[in-house]
């Protein structure tokens, strides 16, 4: 039996995790234009192990050269994906219990989550401007800070109220357009500009509202609810998936879930 055939349990381990790992990375990247070149990427490694193993000098040579300055290539290409990626491995460990409450006390001690009054009051504002039919985009911060969103926009840092949230996303007011980032408790800052998803994946019928929401969840945990001006209807976005609401009582509860687990 040639040598590259002979599997043993480490092996096979290795084989699985790297499964694994390809398995993550295609599921961040699903639905962006980067899938077509990592595609592209995975099939020259593959190409390039087997011309090594096949002992095919020349084509390894060039191949080795490809393969190791195309590292910093990667770097570049997939930067926005790469930090996706490092957030979800950060976060996704810290959302829960104890763990959370440790990590937070030591590096982040003065945050706050939303009072069950701040989320009234966001519910409030939510259902009378769904009936207005009038365009919001709020973004609640949760573990990951929203500080380089807040800064694109107009600072506001007040207490949070259901008639000061409308009053901003009235038509036609100065700090309309754009996203509010809610955070420590308080309304920090209006009129911020939300990275654009770069998503396939999102229905035609939603607007640059919902494509904005979707890209901040793609790169944060916020919690992130848009109000279309067109249908009224309410949808809120985590982990970069759209989940479009039936009612307050559904944002009510993903709400108190999102901030009173």
């Amino acid at each position: 039996m040639p040598e590259f055939l002979r599997l043993d349990i480490v092996d096979i381990i290795d084989i699985v995790l790297v499964g694994l790992l390809i398995y993550q990375v295609y599921k961040i990247i699903r639905g962006t234009a980067a899938v077509s070149i990592f595609i592209g990427i995975i099939f020259v490694y593959f190409i390039w192990m087997v011309v090594k193993t096949l002992h095919m000098e020349l084509l390894t040579t060039i191949l080795d050269k490809v393969i190791s300055v195309g590292v910093l290539a990667l770097i570049v290409v997939f930067q926005q994906e790469i930090r996706r990626f490092l957030l979800r491995l950060g976060t996704r460990y810290t959302k829960e219990g104890k763990r959370r409450g440790l990590l937070e006390s030591l590096f982040r001690p003065g945050k706050e989550t939303l009072s069950k009054n701040d989320i009234e009051e966001i519910i409030q504002a939510c259902s009378r401007m769904s009936e207005r039919k009038t365009g919001a985009l709020i973004a609640m911060e949760r573990f990951a800070s929203l500080g380089f969103i807040a800064e694109t926009g107009d600072r506001i840092d007040a207490r949070i109220h259901s008639r000061l949230i409308e009053n901003v996303f009235i038509k036609n007011s100065p700090l309309h357009d754009g996203g509010m980032v809610v955070s420590n408790g308080r309304i920090q800052a209006a009129r911020c500009t939300f990275p654009m998803s770069e998503s396939q994946g999102i229905p035609p019928y939603f607007g640059m509202r919902h494509r904005a929401g979707v890209g901040l969840s793609e790169q944060t945990d916020a919690y992130i609810i848009v109000i279309s001006e067109e249908t009224g209807h309410i949808a809120t976005m985590q982990d970069g998936v759209i989940k479009t609401l039936s009612g307050m009582a559904e944002l009510r509860f993903d709400l108190e879930t999102a901030f009173h687990k």
